[in-house]
């Protein structure tokens, strides 16, 4: 995934590519016929963590393909900045439970297309046979796609990536009554009002 927020110090180029979720809708929807009209019907959808974990999830729901699995990459560390080659992450998939089943792989961009042409490797050697789909690909990416939206080199900005990531402050985090949830979202009172209830 190519990360879309700019790290401290950089600055996102002005010439991009905007995808917004509207625009995100079409683009899967099209992909989903795109796939369709092949006469490629995948047992299986296998989502590149994270860019690709909400244009899997949209392809699968389109192609009323239920199997959705889920396979961790790094690669991207910051804005234009990578590491030395892309690497597999744990929680890792039961490779062994592909063989013989028609796999999609999918991704939002193939950019320089190593980690494509990773998971493609790797779902390869297991399934009887596995295809490409991406939200875009770059002009330079060493891997071809079978289904590509947009063809672009500019930047992107993609929905899910837009923002900062959302920060809370040490006080909230204690308030939390256990949960996990913001008592403001829940309407639950604060751990601090429930205990002085206890002691009336």
């Amino acid at each position: 995934m190519v990360m879309t927020e700019a790290a401290p110090g950089q600055r996102l180029p002005d010439d991009r590519e905007v995808l917004d979720w509207e625009l995100f809708g079409q683009a899967t929807r099209a992909l989903a016929r795109a796939v369709v009209a092949s006469g490629f019907s995948p047992d299986i959808v296998v989502a590149v963590a994270r860019g690709g974990l909400l244009p899997g999830g949209a392809l699968s729901y389109a192609l009323g393909t239920k199997a959705v699995g889920t396979l961790n990459v790094e690669f991207y560390t910051g804005v234009d900045t990578r590491l030395p080659g892309p690497v597999v992450l744990p929680p890792f998939l039961d490779t062994e439970a592909f063989h013989g089943l028609r796999a999609l792989i999918v991704d939002d961009v193939a950019d320089t297309g190593e980690t494509l042409a990773l998971v493609r490797e790797l779902m390869g050697s297991h399934c009887a046979e596995a295809r490409t789909a991406v939200l875009y690909a770059k002009p330079h990416s060493i891997v071809t796609p079978d289904y590509v939206w947009r063809r672009t080199d500019r930047w992107i900005t993609f929905p899910w990536s837009a923002l900062p990531v959302v920060e809370r402050p040490a006080r909230a985090a204690a308030s939390m009554n256990g949960t996990g949830i913001d008592p403001a979202i829940t309407g639950e009172p604060p751990e601090e009002q429930l205990t002085a209830g206890r002691a009336q």
